[in-house]
């Protein structure tokens, strides 16, 4: 009987700990949290919301989660009104929990406030010469939110729902001919990476790069398709032990495997009698310098195709910026909030810069010419 009432109070924290509501001094801040009892890896949707309370003042937020080794984050979503004496602010987050346990996710919020004379002479100056906004900071100590981490099955590589594809695009080879192996994984879940998905048994060369990884956060969880660009080559046949990863799907609480079947590949060896030189002694020397003709068309021939190279490859990349689909976003957006928005749905790092000058420009920090900005968002594409 204590046993059961020890579950249910359990339950009933976590219940609570999901739908948290505070009182601070000027305003009120609510957290939700969608699974606080995640396996290890799983996606989980954490939202706050900011709402004055104390019409009489100017209130702005500065609001981060702190980095950790027991979790990452990505902000999906901020909303923001833009009346200075009602202050409504809505964040989405998106996090994964990297280890089991009780973690405890912390935050870093400080409550700026203000007067409408301060904020209309923050705007008084011209664009080249914004005035600083006064504001009166205060550091809110935010309680930890708590999160109870439940451990994968022993021998877990991928978290989420996945699906395997492969292709080889031949068996027989020469003799340390290389054999191209591409894998791809496909699904929602942490993003499936792994150090290396060849065995390690086998005297074959193994030809590696690093995975192209598309990666999208919603709030569903992370969409991905990583890829794995690999080849192979032996002097002779050998065989390629079956690839098995172990996969487990927290919706489901069941584990799965990806695999691969066993490989064999046919190589021909190379025949030795060929490479052995028949002649007993070379002919007589002969003074001759076609050689240094021979040297010198070389020579041109490598800076030629150097040259062509480079410019194939600037040209290349000019033509894959100007056909990113966020430039003809990011020139469609007609004010600050419609750029801002396509600036963080992008999530790039590149764009930091740019996002803090738009929040600035929105929410009470200044003044700035759209134009630029969209400038600037475009050559950190």
């Amino acid at each position: 009987m204590k046993n059961n009432l020890g579950k249910r109070s359990l339950h009933l924290f976590f219940f609570l700990l999901s739908f948290l509501t505070l009182q601070a001094e000027d305003f009120t801040y609510t957290f939700k949290v969608d699974k606080p009892t995640p396996y290890v890896k799983e996606p989980i949707l954490l939202t706050l919301d900011l709402n004055q309370t104390n019409h009489d003042i100017v209130l702005l937020f500065n609001f981060n989660i702190h980095q950790s080794e027991d979790y990452t984050f990505q902000r999906l979503d901020i909303q923001k009104t833009e009346n200075y004496h009602d202050a409504k602010i809505h964040y989405v987050y998106l996090i994964y929990p990297l280890r089991s346990g009780d973690i405890n996710i912390t935050f870093d919020l400080i409550k700026k406030v203000t007067t409408d004379e301060s904020l209309a002479y923050s705007f008084s100056g011209d664009r080249d010469n914004v005035k600083k906004l006064v504001t009166t900071d205060t550091q809110i100590n935010l309680p930890p939110l708590q999160l109870r981490v439940k451990p994968l099955p022993e021998g877990t590589v991928l978290v989420g729902d996945f699906a395997l594809t492969y292709d080889i695009k031949k068996h027989q080879a020469n003799a340390y001919e290389p054999l191209p192996f591409q894998v791809s994984i496909k699904g929602k879940g942490y993003p499936p990476l792994v150090e290396t998905l060849l065995p390690k048994e086998g005297n074959f060369t193994r030809f590696t790069e690093k995975p192209i990884v598309n990666s999208v956060a919603t709030r569903g969880g992370t969409q991905n398709t990583v890829t794995y660009p690999m080849a192979l080559s032996h002097s002779q046949s050998f065989t390629l032990s079956p690839i098995v990863l172990k996969a487990f799907d927290p919706k489901t609480a069941k584990s799965y495997t990806l695999e691969i079947p066993s490989q064999h590949f046919d190589i021909e060896k190379v025949d030795t009698q060929r490479l052995v030189d028949t002649v007993d002694a070379p002919d007589t020397v002969k003074e001759d310098w076609s050689w240094l003709n021979t040297l010198l068309g070389y020579v041109i021939a490598f800076f030629a195709g150097y040259i062509t190279a480079l410019s194939w490859k600037w040209s290349k990349k000019k033509r894959q910026k100007e056909d990113h689909p966020l430039i003809q976003k990011i020139r469609d957006c007609k004010d600050e909030k419609a750029l801002l928005q396509v600036l963080i749905a992008a999530d790039h790092t590149g764009f930091t810069s740019s996002i803090e000058k738009l929040e600035a420009s929105l929410y009470g920090n200044g003044k700035i010419n759209l134009n630029k900005v969209k400038q600037e968002a475009e050559e950190n594409i």
